[in-house]
């Protein structure tokens, strides 16, 4: 397992454990009463570093190496996963993944930003950063659904669009804006769910939906928090200060209406048990399917367009 800075009372208690497993098995004495205060005692100081969260170490869980992507909340949720690949003008973008799959028998359009699970995979996932025939392949797949009248979920992940020369080239910007214009009036039920990183219009292009949820330890805002104190301080020094100033996290999304909803996480993170967190938001989804089957298509899209158009706040002069 592998813990953050902030994590390292918890780090301590699993090395002082790991040794004395490992002298109850070199002695032969039955440790297995201290094993249980040991496992107890992980457990409660678990509870009281979580509880107390800042902005800045929520957003670290987000970013967390062992966090559950995209591939991996599909893979533990869904069955016969068939990715689809192209947005059929430049090529296959690996930063952004997709395709059909049965979740309990219904079919459904999954698609999300996917980041690598290793120094390889990263680089050829571009860090899950997608570039223009990214957001035109998820716009694709979104389009098949509404055609063949399956649901959508798109999960978020992304430090951002990427923001290279040749993706401001092949129209970067364009192609988030029509997904914004098109996923207002797609006819099927979508539902949009940030699973960890959830920056600027990297994370907007496929975050207009029905309902949108964000996970207990995952953010969402116009720019990270590094990038941010650069801006206003020059440096990366301030981003824990810029962290709890933009207001980033899932409760704060909530409190301004932002989002729909939280998705509880198990304790400690997505991380400690990516089986018990997929299984957690299967059933939100579930529930949100059935849900939004009751409402017709035109009325949903109305409602849709009113749930962005009262984002905000402005005055007239």
């Amino acid at each position: 397992m592998q813990f953050l800075d902030f994590e390292k009372p918890i780090a301590d208690l699993y090395e002082q454990l790991d040794k004395l497993k490992e002298n109850g098995q070199k002695s032969g004495v039955d440790v297995s009463a201290t094993v249980n205060e040991y496992e107890q005692k992980i457990l409660a100081t678990r509870q009281e570093v979580h509880s107390k969260l800042t902005s800045w170490q929520k957003v670290q869980l987000s970013r967390h190496p062992d966090r559950p992507y995209t591939l991996a909340y599909i893979e533990r949720m869904t069955t016969n996963f068939l990715e689809l690949h192209g947005d059929r003008n430049v090529k296959d973008d690996k930063a952004m993944v997709g395709g059909f799959a049965e979740l309990d028998g219904e079919t459904v359009m999954f698609i999300g930003q996917q980041k690598g699970i290793n120094t390889k995979m990263r680089q050829i996932r571009n860090f899950g950063m997608a570039n223009p025939e990214g957001y035109r392949k998820a716009l694709r797949l979104m389009k098949l659904a509404e055609k063949f009248n399956k649901p959508i979920v798109t999960l978020i992940d992304t430090p951002g669009a990427f923001p290279g020369l040749e993706a401001e080239e092949r129209g970067q910007g364009e192609a988030i804006a029509r997904n914004l214009f098109e996923m207002v009036k797609l006819r099927v039920p979508v539902i949009c769910i940030i699973i960890g990183e959830g920056a600027s219009g990297g994370a907007l292009g496929i975050g207009i939906g029905d309902r949108v949820f964000m996970l207990e330890n995952s953010w969402y805002t116009v720019i990270s928090p590094e990038n941010c104190s650069t801006i206003l301080w020059r440096t990366w020094n301030f981003k824990e200060k810029a962290a709890e100033e933009l207001k980033l996290t899932s409760d704060h999304m909530s409190k301004f209406g932002l989002v729909d909803g939280v998705i509880k996480e198990p304790l400690g993170g997505a991380h400690v048990n990516p089986d018990e967190a997929a299984a957690i938001l299967k059933v939100r989804i579930k529930e949100t399917l059935a849900e939004l089957r009751k409402i017709d298509p035109d009325t949903r899209i109305e409602q849709r367009i009113d749930k962005f158009s009262r984002m905000g706040f402005f005055e007239e002069r």
